[in-house]
């Protein structure tokens, strides 16, 4: 009855949210003669605007010996260009009314500008000058080595589950670079030479690897002006070389154990192999894993948490280029056999497989996901974000305005299916982190 309830409230909700939502011709694009590509929406529901960049380059562009570099470009960009010494970026930025952030996957580069729509010009200033003349002094680069350095030692040793999921991706990939960590190999970090970063820089950071997205209380003829003067001078380069490596079909379960002495409770990721984010099957899947830990409601919550086996659920996805995995994850509760924990946590995900979902279940999930895409429309962040996603790893920005009708027509015998073609045992890796074996 609860599910049921629910279902039915968060229907209502999204219909309500539907009627109001976003359409694809309100988006406008245009691209320059270096290949840069922009996505335009005016909203002026608030006076203020922001600049998402994705630059196609990630941890998945890296090879041996040069791991890490996408990630520490995050930090360069920010120490200094020709016109705007090291730390300006953050301080002219500020004094402008503006903040920014910046994160690195397996995929994509992404920087990301808020700030008032009066300081547009500005943040084209910033964002033009450190791609056309981005400085790579030898001290800068030293100083922001020991800060990823520093930043790998500590994340690894703060986040079980972080280290887990980075012992977990070099079994479960044996060839497909989506085994290197974002932020690369401690070995590498540290023997990374000027003309490593050089030629890196050069490489990726090409106007013709970029879509910028601008949304915002602006013009879109304001901003093509800008865009032009700021962007437009800077040269087109050769494409980036291909990733060619495809990762071979695994035929067989692989278990990894990783010992850490701190650990007060043992962590748990089953990790299963599913197609790239364009696939068909990617709306299909990303239900079923929201059938399996979205919520109190879900099969593994219901099956760990609320049995006292575990004290929390999660689930991530890859969602890149290239086929990726599905990360299904737990914490055993204290005292608890891990044996015990997966025993429960496979049986609950292999019952998916052989006997599907309820209606209730899917119509649950399906509305919740409806009302997420339309709640991502409420906000120029959220927009400018789903835009972005839609044109970089889905080929075009107007597949976004197909996703709720994607949505909606699932059943679940399509469930079902992506379940048995793809949560399989010859397909999974399991990792568990431990401060010994049980």
């Amino acid at each position: 009855m609860k599910l049921k309830l629910l279902a039915a409230l968060l229907g209502y909700a999204a219909a309500s949210y539907a009627q109001a939502a976003l359409t694809a011709e309100q988006v406008k694009t245009f691209t320059l003669n270096n290949g840069m590509k922009f996505i335009v929406l005016e909203s002026s529901s608030i006076p203020n605007a922001n600049m998402y960049t994705f630059w196609k380059v990630g941890s998945r562009n890296e090879a041996p010996g040069i791991t890490g570099l996408s990630h520490f470009f995050e930090h360069m960009m920010f120490n200094g260009s020709k016109n705007y010494g090291p730390k300006m970026f953050d301080r002219t930025m500020e004094a402008s009314g503006g903040a920014n952030n910046a994160y690195t996957n397996n995929d994509v580069t992404v920087y990301q500008d808020w700030f008032p729509a009066s300081s547009l010009e500005t943040i084209f200033k910033l964002e033009g000058d450190r791609i056309a003349h981005l400085s790579i002094d030898p001290k800068m680069v030293e100083s922001e080595r020991g800060v990823v350095l520093s930043e790998r030692s500590t994340g690894l040793e703060n986040s079980n589950m972080q280290m887990l999921m980075q012992d977990l991706d070099s079994v479960a990939f044996v060839a497909h670079p989506y085994a290197i960590p974002t932020i690369g190999w401690e070995s590498d970090i540290k023997a990374w030479t000027q003309q490593d970063l050089q030629n890196y820089f050069r490489t990726y950071y090409a106007p013709n690897n970029a879509v910028s997205v601008i949304v915002g209380d602006v013009k879109a003829d304001d901003v093509k002006k800008l865009a032009t003067k700021y962007f437009g001078g800077i040269p087109k380069r050769a494409a980036p070389p291909a990733v060619r490596t495809v990762e071979p079909e695994q035929k067989g379960e692989r278990r990894l154990f990783v010992a850490k002495p701190s650990a007060t409770s043992a962590n748990l990721i089953v990790a299963y192999k599913v197609p790239e984010r364009a696939a068909p099957e990617a709306y299909a899947l990303d239900v079923l894993q929201a059938v399996l830990t979205e919520g109190k409601t879900s099969r593994l919550y219901k099956a760990l948490v609320e049995t006292q086996l575990a004290t929390s659920v999660n689930a991530g996805s890859s969602e890149g280029f290239d086929p990726g995995l599905l990360y299904l994850m737990t914490v055993a509760a204290a005292g608890v056999e891990t044996a015990k924990v997966e025993k429960a946590m496979l049986e609950a995900i292999d019952q998916v497989a052989k006997d599907g979902v309820s209606d209730e279940e899917l119509q649950k999930v399906k509305n919740a996901k409806l009302l997420g895409i339309y709640r991502m429309q409420e906000t120029i962040n959220g927009k400018a974000q789903m835009l972005g996603n839609y044109e970089v790893f889905n080929g075009d920005y107007r597949k976004a305005f197909d996703a709720p009708a994607a949505y909606e027509k699932l059943t679940v015998a399509d469930i079902q299916a992506v379940a048995a073609k793809y949560l399989k045992k010859s397909q999974r890796t399991i990792g568990v982190l431990a401060a010994k074996e049980d």
